[in-house]
């Protein structure tokens, strides 16, 4: 509900402005330690990343009431936005976008690590687990991107906004693709942000999603085997049901006028 968000982002901002706030039967402030704040960013922006890559990544609809509670949060405090950024950057280098090369002398668990997948005893994550995960992480930020908080002042620009995207988009396309990850990277971020991008950019984006049709999906056939084709396959549909009706559907799950009256 929009009231209940409202109370979540009251209370984290609350907490980020040095105002003591109740929790868990006990008040706290950040004021209380030298680095209080500085600690208090770092885990709330690590946790929103970690919202991204475990809610997220099974409730692709919850990408947008976490997110705009981020956007707001960012707008007041850009510290947390930064280190939310790191922290994504880090666990997802595919929000970079960047695909890490191994370089000579890293063990092969070492570079597991680099490419996103978590390694536990020497155990490397499920590739389906995986690519949820990365899935998610690319939903939220795809999310974060688009939205702003509805109560915010809006006088300046947002903080990380749809230019971030178009940057994102075009460093992407730029990138030679990888199996399973480029598809379904690309899918997630434009199933997610596309109708935003097209009313803010209108003809040049049609250009891109034409390029990726011709161009770009014939190269990530190049690199995909038989096995590995579901997520291509769905990219294929969308790119080209959206360049036939032109129009990009809007996000499922996104945030009405009418929400914020709940």
């Amino acid at each position: 509900a929009g009231s209940k968000l409202r109370e979540v982002f009251d209370k984290i901002n609350n907490l980020l402005s040095g105002k003591p706030v109740q929790t868990e039967g006990q008040t706290v402030s950040v004021t209380q330690h030298p680095q209080g704040l500085e600690f208090v960013c770092y885990k709330l922006a690590e946790k929103f990343v970690k919202h991204g890559e475990g809610e997220v990544s099974f409730h692709h609809d919850s990408a947008f009431p976490i997110a705009v509670v981020l956007s707001g949060i960012w707008e007041l405090h850009p510290r947390v936005g930064d280190i939310f950024l790191a922290h994504l950057h880090r666990k997802c280098p595919y929000a970079v976008p960047f695909y890490p090369a191994r370089k000579e002398g890293t063990s092969v668990e070492e570079y597991q690590r680099m490419l996103g997948y978590e390694v536990h005893d020497s155990k490397v994550e499920e590739q389906d687990h995986f690519l949820k995960r990365m899935s998610g992480m690319i939903r939220l930020y795809a999310a974060i991107i688009q939205l702003r908080w509805p109560y915010g002042n809006k006088q300046g620009a947002h903080p990380h906004g749809l230019s971030y995207g178009w940057r994102w988009l075009a460093q992407m396309l730029n990138l030679e693709p990888l199996a399973d990850v480029t598809a379904m990277l690309l899918l997630d971020f434009l199933e997610v942000c596309g109708s935003a991008l097209v009313k803010q950019y209108g003809i040049q984006f049609w250009k891109t999603m034409f390029f990726i049709q011709k161009s770009y999906i014939p190269r990530i056939e190049a690199v995909t085997s038989s096995g590995q084709m579901g997520c291509l396959s769905r990219l294929k549909s969308f790119v080209q049901k959206c360049l036939q009706e032109k129009e990009i559907p809007l996000p499922k799950g996104i945030l009405t006028p009418s929400f914020w009256r709940t």
